[in-house]
């Protein structure tokens, strides 16, 4: 398999050994022939479920290290592969999800809304979301439409949580 990218082709193990990269794709997850962007966050979701519970200070405080994380990690891949926003970088999707999740209880109905949720505000990408996703460049930008979409998916989860 290769990685098309704007300069070069990257091979699936040259792009995996490097660790930023390997990150960047979600462990290989953002290598999906398809939707990798959907990939990426159900394997986030997979993750995520085999996480130990931890207090909700923890949690906060593990995603804000991921997502400073990330703006490293998405950012570096993006330059090394030449493309502002691959989609097969999906560390920002995984941040994404746990930022809509990380309020409600660990159990599947919680879990697989809040993939539907964070998934259609990721896709759909309203206003604005949209906004920063095309002002915003850099880890910065690839990073912050999926915190967005993550806070919106989490809002609409706390509207909807009585029915669940």
């Amino acid at each position: 398999m290769k990685i098309l990218v704007t300069n070069q082709s990257l091979g699936f193990v040259a792009l995996l050994k490097n660790p930023v990269h390997l990150f960047a794709f979600g462990l290989g997850s953002g290598l999906a022939p398809y939707a990798p962007g959907t990939a990426g966050t159900v394997a986030a979701v997979l993750i995520y479920a085999l996480l130990p519970e931890f207090s909700l200070e923890i949690n906060l405080l593990i995603i804000f290290a991921s997502f400073l994380l990330g703006v490293y990690l998405c950012g570096k891949t993006a330059v090394d592969l030449g493309v502002h926003d691959h989609s097969g970088i999906v560390w920002d999707e995984w941040v994404g999800y746990f930022i809509t999740v990380i309020w409600f209880p660990k159990q599947w109905p919680w879990l697989v809304a809040g993939f539907i949720l964070f998934r259609f505000f990721d896709i759909v990408k309203p206003w604005p979301i949209s906004w920063l996703d095309r002002q915003v460049d850099g880890g910065l930008g690839i990073m912050l439409d999926d915190v967005l979409a993550g806070i919106f998916a989490a809002l609409v989860l706390l509207f909807i949580s009585p029915y669940l």
